[in-house]
């Protein structure tokens, strides 16, 4: 099952939910759009990387993120993110998960891929044995229902958001135990990672 899944992948490159999020679960607040990527009052949720260039937790985690070696995001992610320019970080693969293919052609190193755990093969096989970092709670959720999702790396701001997109909706019904990995807490954000178990 699911769960023999994550451990024969465990060879390879592990696949990481690493989102931002309010105490209330809210990784975008509401009406969110391409104009408005993250919606209304959306950009709190992301105060914390002011401080990723200063010593400390959040250059930890922001370091850590860049040295990933390929990402998968959701295709309303992605969109909102103005496609990131066909590039998130160091030119590597972004397999963008979608229902439709859209007819012109992706930019940089940018594949859609409509099959969630063909989309998590080529992106393990693409990090080699490093990580793939997953961006969007639609990817996040789907990835999970279909057990290909290895670990959590959540950075929990405190604020209630009160509305907006949810990470953890539409989870399958069966209880999942995680296993914490680290903690760090600065005064605007804790940085919280999980083992899927």
């Amino acid at each position: 099952g699911a769960h023999a899944a994550r451990r024969r992948h465990r060879a390879v490159g592990k696949v990481v939910v690493d989102i931002t999020m309010s105490l209330d679960g809210y990784v975008t607040g509401p009406r969110d759009s391409p104009e408005n990527p993250m919606g209304v009052n959306g950009f709190r949720l992301f105060d914390w990387l002011d401080r990723r260039n200063d010593p400390g937790p959040s250059k930890q985690v922001y370091d850590e993120a860049l040295t990933t070696r390929a990402l998968i995001s959701g295709r309303r992610t992605y969109e909102h993110a103005d496609r990131w320019h066909g590039d998130h970080h160091d030119g590597v693969p972004v397999f963008v998960l979608t229902h439709d293919v859209p007819d012109d052609p992706p930019p940089g190193t940018v594949r859609y891929v409509t099959d969630v755990q063909e989309c998590a093969a080529q992106a393990r096989a693409a990090a080699g044995d490093g990580e793939v970092m997953v961006h969007g709670a639609g990817a996040g959720q789907a990835l999970l229902r279909a057990g290909e999702l290895d670990e959590l790396e959540l950075h929990l701001v405190p604020v209630l958001l009160g509305r907006g997109r949810r990470l953890f909706d539409h989870l399958p019904a069966a209880l999942i135990e995680l296993d914490p990995v680290r903690r760090m807490t600065t005064p605007d954000v804790t940085h919280l990672r999980y083992r899927l178990t």
